[in-house]
């Protein structure tokens, strides 16, 4: 795996983070000028999507990567308005049919203005987290507008089912827009609106949500995290509060781990994980309880790991023996496609391309084929 020194040196220097304390009222800027209006976050127009946290409902956390916020709005002013972030945070920010990449960084609250020339009219905004939850968060504060502009909750999104995804920096889409090194150090080009992930779910038309860190495994990892303690919380922090699941259950849940149980090891001349099959069934049933009524799906590879390591291969396929025995709802899925660095943009679109297919043949997605949608 090429550049993998590097990968491993900033994985195992990622900090994992621990809820951030709520805003305070001082941490809200003023408004700007007479010329603009806030439009704080409390405001019921906003749509929310994604695993949030809302203690604080004047600076909502955005933490997990796809979480998006959206508002429709006319005039020519917008600017965003965050009560502090960690780390790094990237977000796709989308106009209309305009997207720029804007940085939030870490800090006290502030003010960005979107870098773009607005029509008069309305327009439909939309904001993407690219970046995955392990390398920052960001308390949303509001948007800015013009004095007078209006703005209005946006049409609801004509979703056919639900999808989630369990996993790790292959899921999160990790370093997918570097060139030809793996880099860690600017999240900027790691977007996880291109992963596979987000693609697979957008073939769908699906809702979708990505619970995936970086160097996680099930049994080992490059990050003091296992899948099992904290694939169900808000924060990708073992003991973090546990996430609302009743609140939104996917219909889909794709799970797909191992690619660090065999490289952590293999790079520390360690044995594999003895307690991988054991940790694996343990969250698929772990899982099932939570979403009693979602087809799971377990997913191998994306990387050399998952394609060629005779260990794991022998190990997953253990873990999706038992599971399939014992519950008819679960499935599983060998990629063809992998790549020796992180998956790039056109490893994504091939992985794409094979998931949605497989999908496409198996009979428990014929029921999301139609022209209804799930909201």
């Amino acid at each position: 795996m090429k550049s993998l020194a590097k990968f491993f040196a900033a994985l195992l220097l990622l900090a994992m983070l621990a809820p951030r304390p709520v805003a305070l009222a001082a941490d809200i800027l003023p408004a700007k000028d007479a010329a603009v209006q806030l439009i704080p976050a409390t405001d019921a127009r906003f749509r929310y999507e994604g695993r949030i946290d809302f203690s604080d409902p004047a600076a909502p956390v955005i933490i997990w990567q796809g979480s998006r916020i959206s508002l429709d709005f006319d005039g020519p002013v917008l600017a965003l308005r965050w009560a502090g972030a960690t780390d790094q945070n990237f977000f796709n920010v989308q106009v209309d049919d305009t997207t720029v990449v804007v940085a939030v960084p870490a800090g006290p609250a502030r003010r960005i203005d979107v870098p773009l020339t607005l029509a008069p009219g309305r327009h439909r905004l939309s904001l993407f987290k690219r970046t995955e939850a392990g390398a920052g968060t960001a308390r949303f504060a509001g948007v800015e507008i013009a004095a007078g502009a209006r703005a209005w909750a946006p049409a609801m999104p004509a979703y056919r089912l639900r999808m989630e995804f369990f996993g790790d920096s292959i899921m999160a889409g990790a370093c997918n827009e570097d060139g030809a090194e793996d880099q860690w150090e600017n999240r900027r080009t790691h977007n996880n609106a291109l992963s596979y992930t987000a693609l697979t779910a957008a073939a769908f038309s699906a809702d979708y949500r990505c619970t995936a860190v970086s160097g996680m495994g099930v049994a080992a990892g490059y990050v003091d995290v296992k899948a099992g303690q904290v694939w169900d919380r808000l924060y990708p922090v073992a003991g973090a509060p546990r996430a609302n699941l009743a609140a939104w259950q996917p219909d889909v849940a794709l799970i797909n781990f191992g690619e660090n149980d065999d490289s952590f090891p293999r790079v520390n001349h360690q044995p594999f994980p003895a307690d991988y099959v054991g940790n694996y069934v343990a969250l698929g049933r772990a899982i099932r309880a939570a979403y009693p009524h979602a087809h799971l799906v377990l997913l191998r590879g994306g990387m050399a790991g998952g394609a060629q390591s005779v260990k794991l291969i022998a190990a997953w396929n253990e873990v999706v023996r038992e599971l399939e025995a014992a519950d008819p709802a679960v499935s599983h899925y060998v990629f063809k496609h992998w790549s020796l660095n992180h998956p790039r943009v056109s490893d994504d679109r091939a992985m794409t391309d094979e998931l949605v297919g497989w999908l496409q043949a198996q009979d428990f997605m014929a029921k999301y084929s139609g022209k209804e949608s799930r909201q």
